[in-house]
């Protein structure tokens, strides 16, 4: 004989609706600089500010190509829009860059990631940013300074004689969108580092060591450059990499590097009695 089922208790009916209700709740699309955002420094409003302003690129891309398409089965294309539509493209998508980087909306394949530990997410999310995102941004970074202004210096156009011409503006901005992306996985950086400990300047310089070290020597390969060209005059500037004072560029660059290192150590009992005052108060 089949049994009756036991009655259902109130505890069992609103364990059962709070089920449903999670089943079949909406998706709730929140901004995604809302996330977090108590924990953003300057770095992360500035990447989020610009984000927000370029977004609004995207809308009148739409309209340019819907526009594009219809001259164009009119017989009256336009190359200038043509030439725009890339223009709006490159930089909204290298804007996008540095603000899914701030706001942690870059797709991720997680299937590990996912079920660890806060801190050991932390620790991961820190030799990522640190040791590979950031060393790429500084290497793109430097090239693309010499590439926008090759292209300055070569007043580059369009390929159209009825296109947009100084491109060069748009390689200008490569760099500087770059340098933005790089300022936001430091933040970024900063912010993971919060959850495991403090994050002392030169705990995070040691978490992007490859990142220093390559920024540090860029720079003493800069002022020694200036420094050469300065004092001979006469010099190609072709000429001046091949000098034997470049060839102390790297040594010069781990210096500066070991003493602003060395600073910062020492200038961390300042800082956690600041933070400490800040706290107290």
């Amino acid at each position: 004989m089949t049994q009756p089922n036991p009655p259902s208790t109130a505890a069992d009916n609103a364990a059962s609706a709070d089920a449903v209700a999670e089943v079949v709740a909406p998706v709730v699309i929140s901004d995604p600089s809302e996330i977090d955002r108590e924990h953003h420094n300057w770095a992360d409003r500035l990447m989020l500010n610009v984000g927000n302003i370029v977004a609004w690129i995207l809308p009148t891309l739409m309209l340019a190509i819907v526009a594009q398409v219809f001259m164009r089965k009119a017989g009256f294309n336009q190359a200038w829009l043509d030439d725009g539509q890339w223009w709006m493209y490159g930089f909204a998508m290298l804007t996008a860059f540095g603000y899914a980087i701030t706001t942690e909306s870059h797709v991720r394949v997680d299937i590990l990631h996912q079920n660890f530990s806060t801190a050991k997410k932390a620790k991961i999310e820190i030799f990522a940013l640190g040791w590979l995102l950031l060393p790429f941004i500084a290497i793109m970074t430097d090239i693309l300074i010499q590439y926008g202004w090759a292209s300055f210096v070569a007043k580059e156009g369009s390929d159209s004689p009825n296109g947009l011409h100084r491109l060069y503006l748009l390689k200008l901005s490569l760099p500087v969108l770059f340098s933005l992306a790089g300022l936001a996985a430091w933040a970024a950086m900063k912010r993971n580092f919060r959850k495991i400990g403090t994050p002392h300047l030169w705990k995070l310089m040691l978490c992007a060591l490859p990142f220093c070290i390559f920024v540090f020597e860029r720079l003493a390969h800069n002022v020694l450059y200036w420094y050469i060209r300065l004092t001979n005059p006469e010099i190609k500037p072709r000429r001046i990499a091949k000098e034997p004072l470049m060839e102390n560029a790297l040594w010069i660059g781990l210096v500066a590097l070991g003493v602003v290192l060395v600073w910062a150590y020492l200038k961390r009992g300042s800082s956690d009695a600041a933070n400490t005052s800040t706290v107290e108060a």
